[in-house]
């Protein structure tokens, strides 16, 4: 029997953290884009062993274990840890046949009673094409107790046939478009083999939705909407959400076609981190069905938090442009749905977007066209990894929507920092993309008040 490569080029993660427990996850791939077996392991399962510690050096190792990796998931891992203590650190890392993994660093979500302050940042939106991931390096130098990635983990384009500046940058493993199961698994295995990419997954855990391009732009409920077959559909749907569980920490497989994306991460009494599917059951006018829709106004209702973080991937405040009418493809596209959550919102109300490749913060009102109307909380929408926006006139769109507080068309990263009485948000840019490296400045920063924003750097 041939003698294993070294397995884990693809790097480590952890996710999914509750207060006892969270995700460890890695994939073996000694040759990640191998064209005939994926990731160039052989058919056969294959046994990976896991260690967590509360060192770094792995003296204080306190739970230990075995993990299948089967062929029919492409060789990833996933292991469910439990017992652990809650808002505590932790360092883990996988072995099998001589080779050991990276070290991974990962949190546990604070006790119930617990009023810590909760440090997070929030990313979408990392086109490998359009240039370097150094935004995630930065990151990952923060080590905060979690990232939230709000969807566009990967893009599903192939490559065009005559690219605009700055929008092939560097080369992807295909120039075709994913539309199979090998497809996928590829394009991840591409962007998973990136090193700033595997930097922040490595510092700390990560709870991730996907929106349209980890399946296909612009897709929406069960219908292709380009004029194929809905059969056809649902089958390339379901092999991107199973490259997608393939290789991501999350806790639910895909079922058919679909996966369980919304879920409640709560974190104390401080916030209560909401995930919304805004893609999988949209129909008509209605953006998130019946039941995901009482499951979230449920959840705001019910939540004694201080804040009520409401984590999604389009727009939702209102967006108006100077020559064009509104985003169909957003909340604006879905004025009802949109109605029906906001009478529901609570005190402490704090949305987080990202999908239009732009940094935007937004107070969330009662009536848009009304400055004087109720505060029902914020929006902070974040930019983008790498992903490059679109052409925008910025002073009119402040101009048309004068709820929206700010707008930036940098690349980067939204740090958080929340605590019982205040929620802190700064705007993280780097100043290129094009050639790693770049530095990283603050761009902005906002503090929530009234369930209002206020500049806190001018």
């Amino acid at each position: 029997m041939a003698k294993l490569g070294y397995p884990f080029t693809l790097g480590v993660a952890s996710g999914e953290p509750l207060s006892d427990g969270v995700i460890l996850w890695t994939r073996l791939a000694p040759e990640p884009l191998h064209p005939t077996q994926p990731g160039g392991m052989p058919n056969r399962a294959m046994t990976v062993r896991w260690e967590l510690a509360e060192d770094e050096a792995f003296t204080k190792v306190i739970q230990s274990g075995t993990a299948p990796a089967q062929p029919d998931w492409a060789h990833s891992v996933h292991v469910r840890v439990t017992g652990l203590r809650p808002g505590a650190g932790y360092f883990y890392r996988f072995s099998i046949e001589g080779h050991a993994s990276p070290v991974g660093r990962t949190r546990t979500a604070p006790g119930p009673d617990s009023t810590a302050p909760v440090r997070f940042c929030f990313v979408s939106c990392q086109r490998y094409e359009h240039g370097y991931f150094t935004a995630l390096r930065h990151l990952a130098a923060e080590r905060p107790d979690l990232v939230l990635h709000l969807g566009d983990y990967i893009y599903e384009y192939g490559k065009p046939k005559n690219p605009k500046p700055g929008r092939w940058v560097r080369p992807l493993e295909s120039t075709a478009e994913c539309t199979t199961l090998g497809a996928y698994r590829d394009r991840y295995a591409r962007y998973k083999m990136d090193p700033d990419l595997q930097a922040a997954h490595a510092a700390a855990p990560w709870v991730a939705i996907p929106d349209d391009h980890e399946v296909r732009d612009n897709w929406a409920g069960a219908l292709p909407g380009d004029g194929g077959s809905p059969a056809a559909f649902l089958k390339r749907r379901a092999a991107a959400f199973k490259a997608y569980y393939e290789h991501q920490p999350l806790r639910v497989h895909p079922s058919g076609s679909g996966l369980q994306n919304y879920r409640r991460r709560p974190y104390g009494r401080v916030a209560d981190f909401l995930l919304a599917d805004t893609r999988q059951y949209r129909e008509g006018r209605d953006m998130l069905g019946a039941e995901q829709e009482k499951w979230l106004k449920d959840r705001l209702h019910e939540s004694t938090a201080r804040w009520k973080v409401l984590a999604q991937a389009v727009f939702l405040s209102q967006r108006k442009f100077p020559l064009e009418p509104v985003s169909a493809d957003a909340w604006d596209g879905y004025p009802d749905s949109r109605a029906r959550v906001l009478a529901a919102a609570p005190d402490g109300l704090v949305v987080l977007s990202g999908d239009v490749h732009s940094a935007y913060a937004c107070d969330v009102r009662a009536d848009w066209a009304d400055p004087a109307s109720r505060a029902l909380g914020v929006e902070f929408v974040g930019p983008s990894v790498t992903s490059m926006p679109g052409v925008t006139d910025a002073s009119a769109i402040l101009d048309l929507n004068p709820h929206i507080a700010f707008f930036d068309s940098r690349h980067g990263y939204v740090s958080c920092v929340a605590d019982m009485e205040n929620f802190r948000a700064d705007y993280r840019a780097v100043a290129f993309v094009d050639r790693p490296g770049a530095p990283l400045t603050t761009i902005a920063g906002f503090e929530v008040k009234e369930n209002k924003l206020h500049r806190t750097d001018v």
